[in-house]
């Protein structure tokens, strides 16, 4: 039978602003289990004075955790999930997405964004949320609906790679930065190590497609996610589906190049899943998906391609 678990963030739980394959799991589980997972947000430069507390877990985290990759994100894990191999796809299925806190936060830095050389100072803001009503206050008077997504989700790189960065996507997911991949949602990444060695972080109480500003509204999140370890999947970059749509991405420091990467993504799935030519799929994408744009803002940029599920199986 699947076994549910819990993994708190913590200083012993946590890698501070990277993914490293030679990271030791925090958790073992097996392919089929869950795991709820506890994240929080931000270093201590966001800290609010006032009404407005830090969860006990990030004040710990701050004063105990020295080992740190910054500028990064706080990551909850790894989870090891046993079985699975380099060259496995890891299936995570999102069961749920909580705001854990009742504040988020976002800042504008000069340098930074999608507009580096528009804004001289640092902003900080500390924005007020209502986890009844599902909405953000925003200083300027407006209630924001929230929709809490995590920013990254991934498992470890190869080997080779060393320790990275947690604010570059890359192959082993990581920071996306997609607001598709919600409660209900399916992210699949392409395994490299044993165990795959799953992280998660990052967690936005809102964003815009872009997440211009470089931050959304950055806040902790707990997630529910269901582990399978897929044999029978091949894949070379993150995919994903949700209820309605199936979804590729696109990462590279060039648009144009990210969207060529999510297009292509997108033919593949479609000859493998409807067994229609590589013409016809090229034709029905123009019909019928749409390109966006994930976020120009995290050095590699980020396209995704979203296809209705319903142009496919009718």
């Amino acid at each position: 039978m699947p076994t549910h678990h819990e993994l708190d963030a913590a200083p012993e739980t946590v890698c501070w602003g990277y993914f490293d394959a030679a990271a030791p799991p925090v958790l073992e589980i097996e392919s089929g289990d869950s795991v709820t997972i506890h994240t929080v947000s931000g270093g201590p430069e966001v800290v609010p004075d006032g009404d407005l507390r830090p969860l006990p877990a990030l004040v710990e985290i701050h004063a105990r955790v020295s080992d740190r990759m910054q500028p990064g994100h706080i990551l909850t894990g790894p989870v090891a999930v046993r079985g699975a191999r380099a060259g496995d796809v890891l299936e995570v299925r999102i069961l749920d997405v909580r705001l854990a806190d009742d504040w988020g936060w976002n800042v504008i830095r000069p340098l930074s964004g999608a507009l580096p050389d528009d804004f001289d100072e640092t902003r900080l803001l500390h924005i007020p949320l209502d986890r009844s009503a599902m909405t953000g206050r925003l200083p300027w008077g407006h209630d924001l609906p929230l929709h809490p997504f995590f920013g990254v989700m991934g498992v470890a790189p190869p080997p080779g790679w060393g320790r990275i960065n947690s604010i570059i996507p890359r192959r082993h997911g990581g920071n996306i930065d997609c607001k598709e991949l919600r409660s209900g949602a399916t992210l699949y990444l392409p395994v490299f190590n044993e165990g795959a060695l799953f992280s998660t972080g990052d967690g936005h109480a809102a964003q815009g497609d872009g997440e211009v500003c470089v931050t959304a509204i950055e806040t902790a999140l707990t997630g529910t996610f269901e582990f399978h370890v897929r044999s029978d999947l091949d894949l070379d970059a993150p995919f994903a589906e949700t209820p309605s749509h199936y979804i590729t991405f696109g990462i590279d420091p060039d648009l144009d190049v990210a969207a060529e990467q999510a297009l292509r993504r997108m033919l593949a799935q479609i000859q493998t899943r409807a067994n229609l030519s590589k013409a016809d799929a090229y034709t029905l994408c123009s019909l019928a998906a749409d390109l966006r744009v994930t976020q120009v803002v995290n050095v590699h940029k980020g396209i995704h391609m979203m296809l209705p599920k319903s142009a496919l199986h009718g």
